[in-house]
């Protein structure tokens, strides 16, 4: 197997960067971490040494490239079958497929007004009737996988899969900025926030110390 290498961005802002980073190191997959960082407007300088898009997050096999955070979490279902990053049953497989494309490109209402900022307490902040539109949405995707599909653990298809890795990054936003959940939202939340991944990314994203203007829009 060729060596695995993964580009990423600030771990304090980064919800695409997260996605790989937690599926990953909670897969026990090996990887080395090519840590780049955010310009105050959001750029990331250095990723053009790796990424064709000059974006974040980009997965290297070897001198091979793999960008966009989807993308990645397909091609690392398809080396690692044993694994079992997608669930085993087709039809969960149809759903899981479906919410992850869902977050990849929606909720953008969400995204803009409550940017990932795992170091910050912004109880309150960023709410609209927009943006509780996104939250009821997302609430409503998490409670019918886990009413249907979650029987076999407490994620989303009961094992971890790449879905739990997708939603981790809104898991944090929630946290940081005090949203209120129905129960059990909130008990898959706190789930999702407990894998050793997800806290290991999450204490480190604690201790950096950069700070970038574009994702502080309430400092």
């Amino acid at each position: 197997m060729k060596p695995l290498k993964l580009a990423i961005a600030d771990k304090n802002y980064s919800s695409w960067s997260m996605r790989p980073w937690v599926l990953l190191a909670q897969a026990g997959i090996a990887f080395e971490e090519i840590q780049l960082k955010f310009t105050d407007e959001g750029r990331v300088p250095g990723a053009e040494a790796w990424s064709p898009t000059r974006q974040v997050p980009v997965l290297l096999i070897g001198d091979e490239a793999v960008w966009d955070s989807l993308a990645i979490g397909e091609a690392l279902a398809e080396m690692y079958p044993h694994k079992q990053l997608w669930p085993a049953d087709a039809r969960a497989r149809q759903v899981a497929r479906s919410i992850c494309a869902e977050m990849h490109a929606g909720f953008r209402a969400l995204r803009v007004a409550m940017p990932m900022n795992i170091r910050a307490s912004l109880t309150g902040k960023g709410m609209s009737a927009t943006v509780q539109e996104d939250i009821d949405r997302i609430v409503e995707i998490w409670e019918s996988c886990r009413a249907r599909y979650g029987a076999g653990g407490e994620l989303l298809f009961g094992q971890f899969s790449i879905a739990d890795a997708f939603y981790a990054p809104v898991a944090t936003r929630f946290l940081t900025y005090g949203v209120k959940l129905p129960p059990a939202a909130q008990r898959y939340a706190d789930a999702l926030l407990a894998l050793p991944a997800v806290r290991d990314w999450m204490a480190q994203a604690r201790r950096e110390t950069e700070f970038v203007r574009a994702d502080e829009p309430y400092a």
